[in-house]
């Protein structure tokens, strides 16, 4: 009866289809009775593909994984958007239900009381890789984030109001921060008003202040962003160098707005900014060489610069004479005490080494050492940081002690970015005959401010340095 229902209710083809697809869930003798009436000239291949398109919702038991289906699709599609600039767009079909459900700025759009009908419409001001990043996280959740799109997919985030899509981008760039990159995203966070992310940025051009400034992104920010970096008094850098990298934003920005490459042109596009260069805080000998024949300067300024660097009666300035504070390093202990005995402690070109981890991000200057218990020496050291057995940074330097038990910094070229919740290795290997000093009752963990270290033995230390004692009593460290 059912059958014979069926066969003389539905008038087309199409309905046929459909219920049939209904009745072979409980009726599966009915395939064939149904299967009659189709046209029996077409393929078999056709027929599954047809059933494929009409069944697509059955296989997909999830309303994500039925809208994400629907993504970029032409299919009930009700609205087309061109995007991108004039000469790169691309038109993207979606649906005005799932838009509107994922940002308010389209449930106006479409559905608000201003919303017009178009059939089409033109957003100039996104990225094509972006916007489909956007409408793919809307229809299905999901989030594909690359280094070249995340900043233009963050722009389209905040354009249209989408917080937990903004919010993936900035943890990206947090993890992808780094000095050399450090104040592009700077700007664009001050831009996209992140202030968390303005934060670490700063603590980066901080503590890494020569890397960041010398990096190409340097030359690419805008100049209130110049501005700001410039007043910073915490930058960890020589001001000879902030006046070179100075120069070479002007250079890029010369050519930016097509003006001639002339020390004329690079003071007038700095403007203001120039006079933020703390040049009298320079040593002379910096000031003479790399400052006053470059024609940046006007006579009268170089001139009254010189005397203030040698007259009894300094003139008056434009640029700040004070030097920058940068940052104060924190110091970890690792020992309790420190002691002295006849047969220890030899190096001979040895080993010392120790693991750390610690529980937030810190950038490592370097690590203190003890020096000779038999009077003054000097003493030649290697010291390396490894990450997973691959070295991130190390020097070759001296040290001279005075015979006391006290602990002698070295220091890395640049300071190196430590990971938290990653073991690092740190080793020094001295060369000199005297005995030195060594630490005792050393401690597995230690707070020192905001952050928790961690030690551990490690398989590098040919010289007896571990976790209860030893060489490397101090970590020197930003945060």
């Amino acid at each position: 009866m059912e059958a014979e229902l069926v066969s003389t209710s539905l008038a087309h083809r199409n309905q046929v289809e459909v219920k049939k697809n209904f009745i072979q869930l409980s009726r599966p003798e009915l395939k064939e009775e149904i299967g009659d009436e189709q046209d029996t000239d077409r393929p078999d291949s056709t027929n599954e593909q047809q059933e494929e398109r009409d069944g697509w919702q059955a296989e997909h038991p999830t309303l994500r994984e039925r809208n994400a289906l629907m993504f970029n699709k032409e299919q009930m599609a009700d609205i087309h958007f061109i995007v991108g600039p004039p000469g790169e767009t691309q038109r993207v079909p979606a649906h005005k239900y799932v838009l509107a459900v994922g940002s308010s700025v389209f449930g106006a759009m479409f559905y608000g009381d201003l919303a017009e009908g178009q059939s089409e419409i033109h957003i100039p001001d996104v990225e094509p890789a972006a916007f489909l990043i956007l409408l793919k996280y809307m229809y299905s959740d999901e989030i594909e984030l690359e280094a070249d799109t995340v900043l233009t997919t963050l722009y389209a985030a905040k354009k249209y109001i989408v917080p937990a899509l903004a919010k993936a981008c900035v943890t990206f760039l947090e993890t992808s921060l780094e000095a050399k990159n450090a104040c592009v995203l700077l700007s664009q966070s001050r831009l996209f008003e992140e202030p968390e992310l303005t934060q670490r940025c700063w603590e980066v051009i901080d503590a890494q202040a020569e890397l960041a400034l010398r990096s190409e992104g340097f030359c690419d920010i805008d100049l209130p962003t110049l501005e700001i970096i410039l007043q910073r008094e915490t930058l960890n850098v020589r001001e000879v160098v902030v006046f070179q990298m100075v120069l070479s934003w002007a250079t890029a920005e010369c050519r930016r707005q097509g003006l001639a490459l002339t020390p004329r042109n690079q003071r007038a596009v700095l403007g203001k900014a120039l006079f933020l260069v703390r040049i009298p805080s320079m040593k002379l000998q910096e000031f003479a060489d790399e400052v006053a024949q470059l024609d940046v300067l006007t006579l009268k300024e170089t001139n009254d610069i010189f005397l203030w660097f040698t007259a009894t009666n300094k003139p008056q300035l434009e640029f700040s004479a004070v030097k920058r504070a940068g940052l104060a390093p924190w110091r970890c202990h690792r020992f309790q005490s420190s002691a002295y005995r006849s047969n220890q402690w030899r190096y001979r070109g040895r080993c010392d080494s120790i693991q750390f981890a610690v529980d937030r991000r810190i950038f490592m200057a370097g690590l203190g050492l003890y020096g000779s218990s038999c009077g003054k020496a000097e003493y030649s050291v290697k010291i390396e940081l490894k990450r997973q057995g691959t070295i991130v940074a190390q020097n070759l330097t001296k040290f001279l002690s005075d015979g006391s038990s006290s602990i002698f910094p070295v220091w890395f070229e640049h300071p190196v970015k430590v990971e938290p919740d990653t073991f690092y290795t740190i080793s020094a290997v001295l060369d000199g005959n005297e005995l030195s000093y060594f630490g005792q009752e050393g401690m597995t963990e230690v707070q020192c401010g905001k952050v928790t270290f961690q030690f551990q033995c490690s398989s590098d230390s040919t010289n007896g340095t571990g976790v209860q004692g030893g060489q490397i009593p101090e970590l020197i460290f930003y945060c």
